[in-house]
């Protein structure tokens, strides 16, 4: 009886085993799945401008004398939008993961786990809060991207908490088919979902100062960043696990780029 016993024991521990084995395998295929589609997203609709390091001073130069800005990026929104009417702009950072189109529908869960041709992927979208109006108008806007394991999408938020490394990247970019911007960040902490950080304010008012206020002092950064009154700002969201619903949030402000 005992042999028997212990013959299901160790079958049972196989059949475990192997379904362990199983269920990380076909994560990781869904991670290197998800990995490659918007590889390929970027290389059908994104054209890097970053110019090499011998180019770089001649072209900080023109852009000095020119007065204008030259994008990292530029996306062919028309394109995309002929896919997907939701698409509502890009963003990227660069030396960062971070290179997706964002997304907006009338609820948020819609691209929870689905990319812009509406498949289903672990992923998700980088998308906008459905509360929040079209083209980064309000005050205050929301954008969500999920915590991959794999350091996709918004997995990196977590490393503007340190010093050194907003340093190192002190502004995102945010195009969009009417304007592009540079995302200027001030403020990144650890917060819980649900918390006063998710406000999607829509114009000026006191409401919105105290906002930038809570966001300035619960910063782990020290930054410079100038936070004008009427300025519209961004709220970046994602999971974090330090404790029960925790969440990474990093906030900027849009300034546009001529």
């Amino acid at each position: 009886m005992g042999r028997k016993i212990r013959r299901v024991i160790f079958i049972i521990a196989l059949v475990v085993f192997i379904g362990a084995v199983g269920y990380i395998g076909y994560t990781y295929y869904g991670y290197s799945r998800d990995a490659k589609f918007y590889r390929e997203a970027v290389s059908e609709y994104v054209t890097i401008n970053k110019p090499e390091p011998a180019q770089s001073s001649e072209a900080e130069n023109k852009e000095e004398v020119s007065g204008k800005k030259e994008l990292p990026i530029e996306v062919d929104f028309e394109a995309l939008r002929a896919v997907n009417p939701d698409i509502m702009g890009w963003i990227y950072c660069p030396d960062t993961v971070i290179n997706y189109p964002i997304l907006k529908a009338e609820d948020n869960d819609k691209y929870l786990r689905h990319n812009y041709l509406g498949e289903y992927i672990t992923a998700g979208s980088i998308f906008v809060e459905c509360a929040n109006s079209d083209g980064f108008a309000d005050s205050n806007t929301i954008v969500y991207g999920h915590n991959m394991h794999d350091g996709s999408m918004f997995a990196c938020l977590s490393k503007w908490f340190e010093q050194d490394f907003y340093e190192a990247h002190p502004v995102m970019y945010i195009l969009t088919p009417e304007k592009n911007y540079e995302l200027q960040l001030f403020s990144a902490y650890t917060t819980k979902a649900g918390s006063d950080a998710y406000y999607a304010i829509l114009t000026p008012c006191k409401e919105m100062n105290d906002y930038l206020e809570r966001a300035v002092e619960r910063s782990k950064i020290q930054t410079r960043v100038e936070l004008p009154e009427d300025g519209h700002y961004v709220l970046l969201s994602t999971c974090a696990y330090l404790f029960e619903n925790a969440r990474s949030v990093v906030h900027g402000v849009l300034v546009p780029i001529e």
